[in-house]
């Protein structure tokens, strides 16, 4: 943001750069201690802490991880700072996370502690959220973010009050479109839970399938293209390890594309059925797997690994176990550990031990699966909407459009309205994501177990 938009901020109104009101910090890597004292130790974050309930916006804390506060020093983050991952490909993933508790980050975070004399921590929070730190990334081998690269960022600060105020309109959105995507999130829980009662715990084979490795069912593996992207839209979409998620979704939100000759475009494209695996990406993400089932044109990118399986086993089985709690362990355990990333190529993936399952019941649970990958797909344009909202709040906030009201302005009490029409229909999204799992359940013929359909209610955090 340059200095001569300051003009168009209103009075009372100043630029600030982000070291200015803010501590920037990196992550360090310190020795762990196990201290039965509470006081005496401090939280270790990592990147999947990051991982954590959409609804109310912060991290999670996982791990048993801790240090002791006189090694951690000044690095020690306080509750409202802001976390997020600064190196790998976690980057894309604009993860962006509160502490609650005091904490200091592992190498792969960085995290922004608000000077609160200068700044409302929630507002800050509000405009970071605008902030896309992949266009922050540096161009080496392993993308990063440095200090240099956030210092000198600007940002439109209005007197405190006004901030709070600000922060108190934006909120509102805000709850919504973590409502959204909570709901989301919930519905991936709820698919795990169909796996562990269809075929049991892998870890343990309680209900004894027959057991093989990776390699007797993959019958075609490849890598991606090492050819450099561009987002001029020149040539073929390309995915890249941000485009997977966590959970074994795909994210079409943000494509490269990359140029290709047609062989070589016809050597690599991607054809529905196709199994996606991120085979480098930090230790806490390498091994995301996804099933590639659209009808669009699309190569991947040399981090990722096209697999082709064969006829014993289904795609959408293939891709929950390998998203499984046990797997993502197996794969942090195994995968081979570099500075900055890990890596699993596909000829140790295919040493991995796997369960396979009577097809009829893979069959079963794929059904379960289509239809839940129906009901996101309504979910998910949910979820646009209401970011749409919150982006045309946050835009109009910091231009300062929410402090005084011109003639052609939407007045606050719209806006408010607005916000409370979209809440009204999120509820009735979740009565019919409430309805369909409970169907879901009983094409099974099992019922599930209490602690599986209690997140599954009307009540979303947030919600009075």
């Amino acid at each position: 943001m340059v200095m001569s938009e300051a003009k168009k901020l209103p009075d009372s109104w100043q630029w600030a750069s982000l070291e200015e009101i803010c501590e920037i910090v990196g992550g360090n890597t310190l020795p762990p201690v196990k201290e039965a004292d509470t006081e005496n130790r401090v939280y270790c974050l990592k990147v999947s802490d990051l991982d954590g309930n959409y609804s109310d916006g912060y991290a999670i804390y996982g791990g048993a991880v801790y240090t002791s506060p006189k090694i951690a020093g000044n690095r020690i983050l306080t509750p409202n700072a802001i976390v997020f991952p600064k190196r790998g490909g976690a980057i894309g993933t604009n993860k962006k996370r509160l502490l609650k508790i005091p904490a200091v980050l592992d190498p792969n975070l960085m995290g922004i502690q608000p000077k609160i004399s200068k700044i409302f921590p929630s507002y800050l929070h509000l405009w970071f959220e605008k902030l896309d730190l992949s266009l922050l990334q540096n161009g080496s081998s392993v993308p990063q973010i440095n200090r240099g690269d956030l210092a000198p960022l600007l940002i439109p600060l209005p007197p405190l009050a006004e901030q709070k105020r600000i922060a108190a309109i934006a909120q509102k959105a805000d709850r919504l479109r973590r409502t959204r995507r909570y709901a989301l999130q919930l519905s991936d829980t709820y698919v795990r839970s169909v796996f562990l009662e269809m075929f049991g715990d892998p870890a343990t084979n309680p209900k004894s399938w027959d057991c093989a490795t990776i390699d007797n069912v993959v019958a075609l593996s490849q890598y991606g293209t090492s050819e450099k992207s561009n987002s001029e839209k020149r040539g073929y979409p390309v995915l890249g390890m941000g485009n997977i998620t966590y959970s074994g979704h795909i994210d079409l939100t943000s494509v490269s594309y990359v140029e290709l000759s047609e062989k070589e475009f016809y050597e690599l494209k991607l054809v529905p059925g196709d199994i996606i695996f991120n085979r480098t990406n930090s230790t806490e993400l390498v091994g995301k797997t996804a099933h590639w089932n659209y009808k669009i044109d699309a190569v991947l990118a040399s981090y990722l690994v096209k697999l082709k399986l064969t006829k014993e086993v289904l795609p959408d089985y293939f891709v929950a176990l390998l998203n499984s709690k046990y797997f993502k362990q197996l794969f942090q355990e195994r995968c081979k550990k570099a500075i900055g990333q890990s890596n699993i190529s596909p000829t140790l993936l295919k040493e991995f031990p796997m369960l396979v399952p009577p097809l009829p019941l893979q069959e079963k649970f794929a059904q379960i699966v289509q239809k839940f990958d129906r009901l996101r797909t309504q979910q998910r344009e949910a979820d646009r909407q209401a970011e749409h909202l919150f982006q045309t709040i946050l835009h109009r906030a910091f231009r300062g459009e929410l402090t005084s009201q011109n003639a052609d302005d939407e007045p606050e009490s719209v806006l408010l309205e607005d916000i409370r029409a979209q809440q009204a229909k999120a509820e009735a999204k979740a009565k019919t994501a409430t309805q369909a799992m409970g169907d879901a359940a009983d094409y099974l013929g099992t019922k599930a177990k209490q602690q599986d359909i209690e997140p599954i209610q009307l009540k979303f955090p947030g919600f009075e």
